[in-house]
């Protein structure tokens, strides 16, 4: 079996994280969300692995390489042009159009392939869901899963026949007009012939467009409604909510980094906690070279970045800081997400550092040294600061 992980989008819903970061690069516990996939894909025996990209597509190939470390070989499929002044030019083809690109360049889908998109975690049984692809003769087959019925709004919506067999599908229908709260998790298993329906040369999509083709023609295509974790990060809202699940061992295979020094406290190389008068409250990591000063309180499910600051009497709930962020003496931040310039709430709502007064820019003399968000939010109007 081969992988195509799908890695192209710019990922629109979860800005800011995505300004300078494409959408597998988003880490939870450190580590890109991609990597989660493709060592979820090594474990399963797939060694073979085509990645898509477009915006930002270095990042993805600087980090993950030709994949030998991860035991397994990556290769990448760029789409996109370069222009007149000799810039590179991201040009998405779509989920489908960018695996006919693939097959057409260096015939790469000649077996059965699995089928990813490159945003999300999941554990799930890949042998045993080939196994059941294999057994019903499946030209494609769509992995599902039931959602609540008042989720079924956000994702798209398979109607099955009592033995699998894809009818119809909706497409983030309202509550009262789906037909079924099973929804597709974004992985497909794909035999070779599937490549043949999606036309040369121009945008085309697996959900939208090459699907309902299949479901049209009346061939084996089957929906596999399977139990496991399927963790999507869709939006902001969705990454805050992950990013608390993981954190409380809401999936086995991902362990909190650095040295647990308390009961859930987690610290890196060189960190320097004072604490007379601190409290933490885990789960709770602190990054390598962070500084957490006397008085503050830290309340889990709590992520720290690396190279962070938190000054005297700061309190920090239920959030993640990426790496060198800055909290004011006495601030308080309550379930957030900072990222450079940028704090996210819970909800999904963003305030930018311009919106802060120019001497909410803290105490930060050299800004080389400091190249991320001076954060000063206070729980009750962010643009308070809050200095001792």
């Amino acid at each position: 079996m081969k992988a195509m992980i799908l890695a192209a989008g710019k990922g629109t819903r979860v800005r800011p994280l995505t300004y300078d970061l494409p959408k597998p690069m988003i880490p939870i516990l450190g580590k890109p969300v991609m990597a989660y996939l493709i060592k979820h894909l090594a474990r399963h025996g797939v060694r073979e692995i085509m990645v898509n990209v477009s915006y930002l597509h270095e990042k993805i190939e600087e980090y993950f390489g030709d994949g030998h470390q991860f035991g397994v070989q990556i290769g990448y499929s760029f789409e996109g042009y370069t222009n007149g002044a000799g810039e590179v030019v991201p040009q998405p083809l779509g989920s489908a159009g960018g695996m006919k690109k693939i097959q057409e360049f260096g015939g790469f889908f000649d077996e059965t392939t699995i089928v990813l998109c490159g945003d999300a975690v999941v554990d799930l049984d890949i042998q045993s869901a080939l196994f059941e692809h294999k057994r019903k003769g499946a030209l494609a087959s769509v992995i599902t899963k039931e959602v609540p019925w008042d989720k079924v709004p956000d994702y798209g919506v398979v109607v099955a026949d009592p033995d699998g067999r894809i009818l119809s599908f909706q497409e983030k229908p309202r509550q009262q007009e789906a037909r079924s709260n099973r929804v597709s998790t974004g992985i497909y298993i794909f035999e070779p012939q599937v490549l043949d329906l999606i036309p040369s040369g121009q945008i085309f999509d697996i959900g939208a467009e090459l699907f309902p083709l299949l479901a049209q023609q009346g061939g084996a295509f089957y929906a596999q409604n399977r139990q496991f974790n399927w963790i999507d990060i869709g939006s902001v809202k969705d990454f805050w909510s992950v990013s608390q699940s993981v954190m409380t061992g809401g999936l086995v295979q991902m362990n909190m980094p650095g040295l647990q020094i308390e009961d859930g406290l987690w610290v890196g190389l060189n960190t320097r906690i004072d604490w007379e008068g601190t409290v933490i409250e885990g789960p709770v990591y602190i990054g390598s070279g962070s500084h957490i000063e006397a008085g503050c309180k830290i309340v889990g499910p709590t992520w720290i970045g690396h190279g962070s600051h938190l000054r005297a009497g700061a309190q920090v709930v239920r959030s993640v800081l990426f790496e060198y962020t800055r909290i004011s003496p006495n601030a308080q931040l309550h379930e957030k997400i900072v990222f450079k310039d940028y704090s996210v709430d819970r909800n999904g709502e963003m305030h930018h550092i311009s919106e802060l007064s120019l001497r909410d820019w803290g105490n930060a003399r050299d800004r080389r040294q400091v190249p991320r968000l001076q954060a000063h939010f206070s729980d009750c109007e962010d643009s308070a600061l809050k200095e001792a």
